[in-house]
């Protein structure tokens, strides 16, 4: 099920990050550091009062050309939230009365019907404040919520309201048999050739359902007996006046996709090769423990010779580091080269997202592990791995119980996962490792 988005937009200081840390502090999505992913994210994934959402840092968004004044800038990245979010938070700074800039955001939120909550940022002493926030209602948008971000105090009322303001959960239920799969990735990198292609040449369409995904189309589709949802988000609807946007977009469409999903096909241009753009889409698949692939399209477009695609293949794993895991496809969505072998990795991969392992094969292979690469040491104190059991599926998640987590060096927790994927696989799937502590007395 896709979760709801909620932006955060204001001027610059005003103490968007800040909020945005705030609400995410020890809810993030991501499992753990792994080295390549990319940190710079402007969307992490937060939970209030059991209601889980994806909070969107408008902040994190940049643009290339520096000329741009202050204001225009400040309008794009609303325009971004007014498109995509279903709660928006305007955030001022209530030291100071409303500024120009303050004016043009809240004149583009206002056109956008969405519920808009303005925070007043920055509050020193609530039991004064009351007065200091008359000013903001000139901005057309009811009261202010005092908070102040970096102590965390009222930061709950402005949630509650957030939470009171999202979207009723109405998904389309299909059938737990049918596999979704979701084609994502930047602007122009083949995305709606692809799913013709694949659509095209299956001709066994059965309808195309609205999904709940704003904008996205879901159609049911049949390949040898196995039935799908390919979840399409390619052919966006965009006003003429943000098209400039789609860069920016890119990223956040991809969310409710991913969320949606079971398998992720993830394009990348052959022409461009892989992009800062490309590491954010993929990085939230990664987080999201789909099954994905990755997908190098207009591979007709390339020269090639007897190493052009281990060259490709080499520059992609040290680009996205973060996922090793992945097969590729090299493609042309647009001649059919390779398409027709894309379902059945789909298939592949969906299940090894899948995948169980007993309790006992799994403690049968540790003590093999082991044997072969002895747990390190560390100031005299040797690890200890005591026990090992699956916990989950969707993605493969594993429970580690040591004599002392903090002996659990990453190295050594790279080896472990290595050699879990040597034995059982696990191609195209993330895999979580979690480490707990067992303490002797209690074995």
């Amino acid at each position: 099920m896709s979760k709801p988005i909620v932006a955060i937009v204001g001027r610059p200081n005003v103490g968007k990050s800040t909020l945005f840390n705030r609400i995410t502090g020890g809810l993030v999505a991501i499992v753990e550091n792994m080295p390549g992913v990319t940190r710079d994210r402007l969307y992490r994934d937060a939970e209030w009062l059991g209601r889980k959402f994806s909070l969107i840092d408008t902040g994190g968004i940049e643009f290339k050309d520096e000329g741009t004044p202050i204001s225009s800038q400040m309008r794009r990245q609303a325009e971004i939230a007014m498109e995509e979010a279903d709660v928006i938070i305007f955030v001022v700074d209530a030291q100071i009365s409303p500024t120009p800039d303050d004016d043009i955001i809240a004149r583009t939120l206002r056109r956008s019907g969405k519920p808009v909550l303005l925070a007043a940022n920055k509050v020193e002493d609530f039991a004064k404040i009351e007065g200091q926030l008359y000013d903001f209602l000139s901005l057309g948008l009811g009261e202010a919520i005092p908070i102040s971000a970096v102590h965390g105090m009222n930061t709950g009322d402005l949630l509650d309201l957030v939470i009171s303001n999202l979207p009723e959960d109405d998904e389309e239920e299909y059938d737990p048999d049918v596999i979704r799969i979701s084609v994502i990735g930047r602007p122009n990198v083949g995305k709606s050739s692809l799913v013709n292609t694949l659509l095209g040449k299956e001709r066994v369409i059965v309808s195309n359902v609205p999904g709940t995904t704003r904008d996205a189309i879901d159609t049911p589709f049949e390949h040898e007996g196995r039935h799908y949802i390919l979840i399409d988000t390619a052919g966006m609807r965009r006003k003429a006046r943000i098209e400039e946007l789609t860069e920016q977009y890119s990223v956040v469409r991809s969310l409710r996709a991913v969320d949606r999903s079971d398998a992720i096909l993830m394009l990348i241009d052959a022409v461009d090769g892989v992009t800062e753009q490309d590491k954010k889409i993929a990085g939230y698949a990664d987080e999201a423990g789909k099954a994905i692939i990755l997908i190098v399209n207009k591979w007709d477009l390339i020269e090639k010779d007897e190493k052009t695609i281990n060259k490709f293949e080499k520059s992609i794993r040290e680009e996205l580091g973060f996922m090793q895991y992945a097969p590729t496809m090299f493609i042309s969505a647009k001649t059919g080269q390779r398409v027709n072998k894309i379902l059945d990795l789909v298939d592949f991969v969906v299940e090894q997202n899948s995948t169980r392992v007993t309790t006992a094969t799994l403690n049968t292979l540790l003590k093999e592990w082991m044997h072969l690469n002895p747990p390190p040491t560390d100031k005299g104190r040797r690890l200890k791995v005591r026990y090992l059991t699956q916990v989950g599926v969707k993605p493969p998640t594993f429970v580690f119980f040591v004599n002392d987590p903090e002996l659990m060096h990453f190295s050594y927790k790279r080896y472990l996962e290595n050699q879990m994927r040597k034995h059982f696989g696990f191609e195209g799937t993330p895999i979580r490792i979690v480490i707990r502590q067992k303490d002797e007395e209690k074995e």
